[in-house]
């Protein structure tokens, strides 16, 4: 299993490579996976930290993923930040604002992305760096 303490759920292999570049020049690991399904897998593995989770993906969406994630009872010891094209949440989000901390949009800032990523990392009591 990876050590990173950060997962991003994109289906765009563009967004995946472009935010694991960005991090690893800021010396964070980054673990990225193309769809909820090897989300969950992670998650199962034992995987905590922020998990920055696209809305719209083919088979699984992010909404189902994270509906997944609590029904499996997974959700402790994460924090996820939506990263969406969306401009803003849509009703399929009813019901999981407590599990949703945060909601960013695409284009975004990489370096906004890395500040929020960091300050829920420090809220999960994760140094800078990712390491618990």
């Amino acid at each position: 299993m990876s050590d990173a303490q950060v997962m991003l759920v994109d289906d765009e292999e563009f967004i995946r490579e472009a935010v694991e570049i960005y991090f690893q020049t800021k010396e964070m690991k980054i673990l990225c996976v193309p769809g909820g399904e090897e989300c969950l897998r992670h998650l199962e593995a034992g995987f905590r930290g922020v998990i920055l989770m696209d809305v719209m993906m083919p088979r699984m969406d992010g909404w189902d993923t994270i509906r997944e994630i609590v029904k499996r009872g997974l959700h402790g010891g994460n924090a996820i930040i939506m990263l969406t094209a969306l401009d803003e949440p849509d009703e399929r989000m009813e019901g999981l604002q407590e599990y949703v901390i945060d909601y960013l949009t695409k284009p975004f800032d990489p370096q906004a992305l890395l500040d929020s990523v960091t300050y829920y990392l420090t809220l999960l009591g994760a140094d800078a760096a990712g390491h618990v």
